[in-house]
């Protein structure tokens, strides 16, 4: 929070500074730090969560710098409206606000926990859904209606609500029963803001719009940018975090007409600074979705970092071929890791958490700090040689990247993939994922095959079954593509080929049906079609074309042989 904090204090300096400046009023001042201080947590979390980013450097220091806002909106929902007083009674409102505040929040702290937390529980145990959203409904209702009668703002009740809401066991159910209608609120929000701006108004200060525009974003990122580098941040970390954090915010809309109701700032102003906050809100996503290419001209310590940590991910996979490429090297990546060890199998694991790939590699383990879903980071981990590759975070867009990049960078390599889920699998597969493993259905697995040798089922019908079960769920556990160590193997074993189709190739023009292929004991497993960026069923397949990869399983004498016919006939 001590960036947060910071962040808040200066802004409010700031504006006190330069409403003073241009003649208004120091309270005037507070109330437009306290505006120009917020950020939107909605657009902001949404977007760095679609860009796999909230676990980067600059992601953490994003939300902790959010949450500090949203928090410091109540000492501000408190002030604004007293600091419409008199200068004789100023003093004196303040200290009565800030009092009030005070007490209420102690008495919702201290008390409100076990009144929410009983209450919610009495409604709970009718299992009436309708209920107890209505319920919800009344509590913040009646805790805005009770923060209304002292004097407080309204909005500061529902605030409340909701924080007492979260410390009870059933904010989860909470949050499920209100989703349907958290749009809907969310739009009706917005159209309130809509309601507020005067367009002719807005029209006829355009200039002071686009001034107050660039004063805003452009401060922000001044500001932020200074503030995260005095923290400690190097690179391009402060720009980072500074280009997330300078559109408005949300509870810039709330803090807004609050401060005008209350005569602090005259209605010119308060239109173009909330056409200003729009405009900076609508343009939030753009500016996000160019920070790489921005942080990458504007910083050469960041330009430079990006080179260093390709050249040390390069330098591990130079002579390293037919090697796993690991993408994340969480839980899942460091077992993954240690079974490849175990069975001499090269692997180079790619990170991007510095402290976890610090301690790895001064242990000896082969990972680096790189973005997995870069493509200049999967160049450099050696994917144009690697046997295999396995992304074992379960963030499904920062999957689809990497699958996109695998495709173009070598679409015969075969790539598993984990999800959270069972949802995600034709998503995934669609995008070239060879095998998807949710975490969903391995569970559930595990957790029946223990209660069958709980109740006396012997050991060997539990595995039986458990391999029945996985064998119609991944198809690859049907066969498996072979390493240099199958020698050891024998040649009983079934695997799986791929054999991709050079302009030329025998079976190019032709369906699989005509060069039966089952007649020698081959079955083709899948056609992956380059081009369509899908795994086709064989059925799918019609007629094969050049750059297809035939996905073939067998025995290995019987592999070479149906190779030898879709290349030469």
């Amino acid at each position: 929070f001590g960036l947060g904090g910071a962040q808040v204090a200066a802004t409010l300096a700031l504006a006190v500074g330069a409403a003073l400046a241009f003649g208004l009023s120091w309270q005037a001042g507070v109330a437009l730090g306290g505006i120009a201080a917020m950020s939107s947590t909605a657009i902001v979390s949404r977007l760095l969560a679609e860009r796999g980013e909230l676990d980067s450097a600059h992601g953490r220091q994003v939300i902790g710098v959010l949450l500090f806002q949203d928090l410091a909106v109540v000492p501000l929902l408190v002030l604004i409206p007293a600091l419409a007083q008199p200068p004789e009674a100023l003093g004196l409102a303040v200290a009565a606000a800030l009092g009030t505040a005070a007490i209420a929040l102690a008495l919702v702290v201290l008390v409100g926990p076990r009144l929410m937390r009983a209450w919610l529980g009495v409604v709970a145990r009718l299992r009436s859904t309708e209920l107890f959203v209505l319920n919800v409904l009344l509590i913040i209702l009646l805790l805005a209606f009770l923060t209304g009668l002292a004097g407080l703002s309204l909005v500061l009740g529902a605030f409340l609500a909701g924080m007492l809401i979260s410390e009870t066991e059933y904010r989860f159910q909470v949050e499920e029963d209100i989703k349907p209608y958290r749009d809907v609120l969310l739009g009706l929000f917005f159209v309130t803001v809509g309601m507020l701006l005067d367009l002719r108004l807005v029209a006829a200060q355009a200039g002071l719009v686009i001034a107050l525009f660039v004063v805003l974003v452009g401060g922000k990122l001044a500001l932020v940018a200074g503030l995260s580098k005095a923290f400690g941040s190097a690179g391009g970390t402060p720009l980072r975090v500074a280009l997330a954090l300078a559109q408005g915010g949300e509870f810039g809309f709330v803090l807004l007409p609050l401060a005008a109701l209350a005569g602090l700032l005259p209605d010119a102003l308060a239109q173009a600074l909330l056409a200003a906050m729009i405009l900076s809100m609508l343009a939030a996503p753009f500016i996000i979705a160019a920070t790489d290419t921005i942080v990458l001209r504007v910083s050469g310590s960041e330009w430079m970092l990006r080179s260093l940590e390709l050249h040390r991910v390069a330098a591990q996979t130079m002579s390293v071929e037919r090697h796993v490429v690991v993408l994340g090297y969480g839980r899942n990546g460091q077992r993954l890791a240690r079974l490849l060890d175990a069975e001499g199998v090269r692997y180079v694991a790619l990170d991007l958490d510095p402290e976890r790939v610090r301690e790895a590699a001064l242990a000896g383990e082969s990972v680096v700090f790189a973005d997995s879903s870069r493509r200049e980071a999967l160049i450099a981990a050696g994917i144009a040689r690697a046997a295999a590759a396995v992304v074992t975070f379960a963030d499904v867009n920062a999957a689809l990247r990497v699958l996109a990049h695998i495709h173009v960078l070598n679409p015969a390599v075969p790539v598993i993939v984990r999800a959270r889920d069972e949802a995600d699998i034709a998503r995934l597969t669609e995008a070239g994922a060879t095998e998807v493993v949710p975490e969903a259905f391995e569970s559930g697995v595990m957790l029946a095959s223990h209660t069958l040798v709980v109740v006396g089922v012997p050991l060997s019908r539990v595995m039986r079954r458990v391999s029945q079960v996985r064998d119609q769920q991944y198809s690859l556990l049907r066969g498996l593509f072979p390493g240099g160590s199958d020698a050891r193997e024998g040649d009983a074993v079934a695997r799986l080929h791929a054999v991709t189709l050079e302009p030329g190739a025998y079976a190019i023009g032709r369906e699989l049906s005509e060069l039966a292929l089952e007649r020698s004991d081959i079955q083709v497993r899948a056609v992956r079609r380059p081009g369509a960026r899908l795994r086709l069923a064989p059925a799918q397949a019609g007629a094969l074309q050049a750059g297809d990869i035939v996905v073939l399983l067998g025995a290995p004498e019987r592999l070479l042989a149906a190779e030898d016919k879709l290349l030469r006939g």
